[in-house]
């Protein structure tokens, strides 16, 4: 291994991570990882693991990952949601140019409840922003 290794390994969990201290610093020189935490990002919470006592460096990089996790999981997020857009796109293009009426008929009633659904709470997400906005030049 060329690289200096870090000094903590985050395993990706469902809901966050195990967070491991990495350790070169044996006599065998072999890589050790001990398990120090476990990490939920939805929560925000940071459970030390067993007995262990986290030091100031721990729950430095800990929150480190921790922002920059939620970041990537938020940019994440926005990407799924604009290749949605695309995927309606290409499943319109479908529809219009190639589906068979079997096709159609077996789609079209769970596509048009959820494109209603879809609608429905953007037009009311939208109506409350534009309801904000007003509020707040009447203030």
């Amino acid at each position: 291994m060329g690289a200096e290794l870090p000094d903590y390994y985050f395993r990706i969990r469902e809901n966050g991570a195990a967070v491991f201290r990495v350790d070169t610093e044996n006599r065998q020189r072999r890589i050790e990882m001990n398990q120090i935490a476990l990490v939920n990002v939805n929560k925000g919470e940071v459970k030390p693991h067993g007995d262990t006592e986290l030091t100031d460096a721990d729950i430095t990089a800990i929150q480190e990952w921790l922002d920059k996790r939620v970041l990537l999981l938020a940019q994440r997020d926005i990407d799924d949601i604009h290749r949605a857009v695309d995927y309606m796109n290409v499943t319109t293009q479908w529809v219009q140019s190639k589906a068979s009426e079997a096709q159609l008929e077996d789609v079209t009633d769970a596509l048009l409840l959820a494109m209603h659904d879809l609608r429905s709470v953007l037009v009311r997400k939208k109506a409350d922003r534009l309801l904000k906005a007003h509020e707040a030049k009447a203030d």
